[in-house]
């Protein structure tokens, strides 16, 4: 993923947040690592799960240029555990899969390294899988595939199922791709957001990059299988997918879930959670979880 030059300073960190550590799982056959914040008093009400997006890591979910930015801490605080995971092919995992994996075996492994930590962690009330861009399609995939029990609902950010503008001919021929189409106007980012950045990135593992152009086929057959509440997010500089309403009705009517919602993010490009509306988003992600919570705590009634 390409960053801008930003010459902006980096800010000290802060220490009166709840503390993120890194952590491994263990998948199948495979070693997953992340980053953990949990509740420094109390019991979680759930488990946040994160999953990043393509050429990104873990750390897209703890951002650094502005405290306000983490998911992680925020989460934390407002008592939940948060679990922000290097997918398959990305961190600790990229050593033993050069070429990564594709989405559908990435949601094999990501089950199985949740089951483990759910085994011998408290998770509240249950999960919420919350993903972004290509981390989405993983969450959408593991939902759909979920048969542990204990699965709240998805929230997903930064896609959709169909291409906007010029965006399938990238998606396609693999063109190198300006950093506006990941970023979107660079003042809706904090300062020190692309100096800090360099630390995310990662390289698109060749086999998850050979999937990206079946997403809009594949979509239908992902979403009818979900069976959970699916929050989608569009950004109002999303480049990446249309998110006209016609499409966006269409889109959530493809999903076997009881309750289907999306919304518009003024004042944010495609990578919401680095961005100046961050704290808004994940804020908006919490009382997603919130209204999770009650739908499944009235169901077990």
């Amino acid at each position: 993923m390409p960053l801008p030059h930003s010459p902006a300073a980096v800010p000290p960190p802060r220490t009166d947040l709840p503390p993120v550590r890194e952590i491994t799982l263990a998948g199948e056959g495979i070693t997953l690592s992340g980053l953990l914040a949990e509740p420094v008093s109390s019991t979680p009400r759930a488990l946040l799960v994160a999953l990043h997006g393509g050429g990104m890591r873990a750390g897209y979910f703890h951002g650094q240029a502005d405290p306000a930015t983490s998911l992680l801490t925020l989460a934390a605080s407002c008592g939940y555990t948060a679990l922000a995971l290097d997918r398959p092919g990305y961190g600790r995992s990229a050593a033993q899969l050069p070429e990564g994996m594709g989405l559908s075996e990435q949601t094999h492994q990501l089950r199985a390294a949740l089951r483990g930590y759910r085994l011998n962690n408290p998770c509240g009330g249950g999960v919420l899988l919350v993903g972004h861009s290509l981390g989405g399609k993983a969450a959408l995939h593991t939902a759909s595939r979920w048969t542990d029990g204990g699965l709240l609902g998805v929230d997903v950010s930064g896609i959709g199922d169909r291409w906007a503008g010029a965006a399938r001919q990238f998606a396609d021929q693999g063109r190198r791709i300006s950093h506006r189409m990941h970023w979107g106007p660079l003042s809706l980012y904090p300062p020190g957001t692309f100096l800090l950045a360099n630390a995310l990135i990662a390289p698109i593992p060749e086999r998850e990059a050979r999937e990206i152009p079946d997403w809009p086929r594949l979509y239908p057959e992902v979403a009818r299988d979900v069976r959970v509440p699916v929050r989608f997010t569009f950004a109002e500089h999303e480049q990446w997918w249309r998110s006209d309403p016609p499409t966006v009705r269409a889109m959530l009517a493809r999903l076997g879930s009881p309750l289907s919602l999306s919304e518009r993010l003024a004042g944010a490009g495609h990578n919401i959670s680095l961005g100046l509306a961050a704290r808004t988003y994940h804020l908006r992600i919490l009382a997603f979880l919130e209204e999770c919570l009650t739908l499944a705590e009235a169901g077990a009634r």
